[in-house]
């Protein structure tokens, strides 16, 4: 690992996506992909062959994504020893916060989802949240001015 690569932190199930993601690119999406390079080549002149063209781009954009996905799973830490004591990655906690209750699962930023209610360490609400215990109230400062959150409950 070079010394200027930030390691990735991920839940298991965040490194299971990745690897399966991974593995569809090389065994199947890799060859779709040379198979519309086969037939676009068949159309003749490749200087005016559009779906040629589009092939090759899509060939590039799936190889960048392979090595992206191989560099990431390299320089990943899983965070495996879930907390229950303080809000930490893997953690899920129940927050309210304007009168609604909402319940996130703590992640990583590859994993960050929030419509899942994955909620990344790197966004400010996460990294506001990260290490408060059950009962407390903290106060973030969020792109539209500040919000009070009220940590209810932290679990697995």
């Amino acid at each position: 690992m070079s010394e200027n690569k930030q390691e990735l932190v991920v839940t298991k199930e965040g490194l299971q996506k990745l690897k399966d993601e991974l593995e569809h690119l090389k065994t199947v999406t890799r060859y779709e992909v040379i198979e519309k390079l086969r037939i676009a080549r068949g159309y003749g002149d490749l200087s005016e062959n559009s779906e040629y063209d589009e092939a090759k781009n899509e060939q590039s954009f799936v190889e960048g994504r392979i090595k992206e996905l191989e560099e990431q799973i390299r320089n990943i830490r899983v965070a495996d020893d879930v907390q229950t004591d303080e809000i930490g990655i893997g953690s899920y906690m129940t927050v309210e916060t304007g009168g609604r209750q909402m319940t996130y699962q703590l992640v990583g930023s590859a994993e960050a989802d929030i419509k899942a209610g994955k909620l990344s360490n790197a966004s400010p609400v996460g990294e506001g949240l990260m290490g408060h215990k059950v009962g407390d109230t903290v106060v973030i400062e969020v792109p539209r001015g500040t919000v009070t959150y009220t940590i209810l409950d932290i679990h697995r």
